[in-house]
């Protein structure tokens, strides 16, 4: 069995912000936001929960660096990865440090 694919994800949520995560089954994740102690608790009571951006990026660590990468964006730089007119950016696996 191979390693899981992630993906990162944006809900948008009741109030109107935006909660970024990132899961192997979107689906499932946004099932335990909705309904489970696993659920992240900035969501809790900011239902309804709907999924507005999904995209597979790779491995754990590749989905938490660009994770991280979406979560500093301001709101305009969410909703141009919600339009479809910003893309998630390419990160490569080469961009360890030379450094040590």
């Amino acid at each position: 069995m191979g390693a899981s694919e992630y993906s990162v994800y944006i809900v948008s949520c009741g109030d109107g912000s935006y909660y970024t995560g990132i899961a192997t089954n979107v689906e499932r994740r946004i099932a335990e936001h909705e309904s489970s102690p696993r659920g992240a608790k900035y969501l809790r009571g900011r239902g309804p929960l709907s999924v507005v951006f999904s995209e597979t990026v790779g491995d754990r660590s590749n989905a938490s660096r660009l994770e991280f990468h979406v979560k500093q964006l301001d709101r305009a730089g969410k909703e141009a990865l919600i339009n479809g007119t910003a893309n998630l950016p390419i990160l490569e696996v080469d961009q360890v440090s030379d450094a040590g």
